[in-house]
């Protein structure tokens, strides 16, 4: 008896993340008008039935799906972002990510689904909140980089953050009219050649107060 529930526990979690799997890969490929329950247990292997089983409906097996490949995203990019320690090298780092989210289909997945909370006003908060701990992300490297330097006073670190997840956001639009995603990299390598062009703003100023500090301590 003791086995047989631990079977069916074990087939029961297998089932939940071939489901899981099998939608981030419908929502890719099929867009979110195609990542019906029918088409996601298919792919899963799955009766579709359990889709409602293990996460109650469509939309919220899609986020938990989100969820997982974002966090996975998130340790993977919050390291080689640790590397930083220059604008050029915060504009490769980006880059990369780029590249990364849009071979493997990720900008796909998040865009499908902030396109469908246009539509479906429950979707929205969900998204609101999904999309906050990258916005904490973007500003905390900014800020780790740049911060306290006159670029940095120019650009303040959470402008920077709403400013790159529009262009996330607009890259998959705009994929539409950049097939071969030529024009795309343009705007990231003409980002590349400025960035050390910008050097000088990036250098931290002395803080007026440690100034003072330094007299009276004359």
């Amino acid at each position: 008896m003791a086995r047989g529930g631990g079977g069916g526990r074990k087939n029961s979690e297998e089932t939940r993340e071939r489901l899981l799997t099998a939608a981030g890969e419908v929502l890719r490929e099929e867009g979110y008008a195609g990542a019906s329950a029918r088409a996601i247990a298919t792919r899963a292997e799955a009766n579709s039935a359990l889709v409602f089983y293990h996460f109650g409906g469509v939309d919220q097996l899609l986020l938990t799906a989100l969820d997982r490949s974002s966090a996975e995203r998130m340790t993977m990019y919050r390291e080689e972002a640790s590397r930083a320690r220059t604008l050029e090298e915060l504009v490769e780092v980006a880059t990369r990510i780029y590249r990364t989210d849009l071979e493997r289909g990720y900008i796909t997945e998040f865009s499908e689904l902030v396109a469908a909370a246009v539509t479906k006003p429950e979707l929205r908060e969900e998204i609101r909140r999904r999309s906050e701990p990258w916005i904490d992300f973007i500003a905390d490297e900014w800020e780790r980089v740049v911060g306290g330097s006159p670029l940095g006073g120019l650009l303040p670190a959470r402008e920077v953050a709403y400013g790159a997840l529009t262009f996330y956001l607009g890259v998959n639009l705009f994929s539409v009219l950049d097939e071969d995603a030529s024009r795309t990299e343009a705007v990231f390598d003409l980002a590349g050649r400025l960035a050390p062009r910008a050097r000088l703003l990036t250098m931290r100023l002395p803080r007026r107060g440690g100034r003072a500090k330094e007299k009276e301590n004359e």
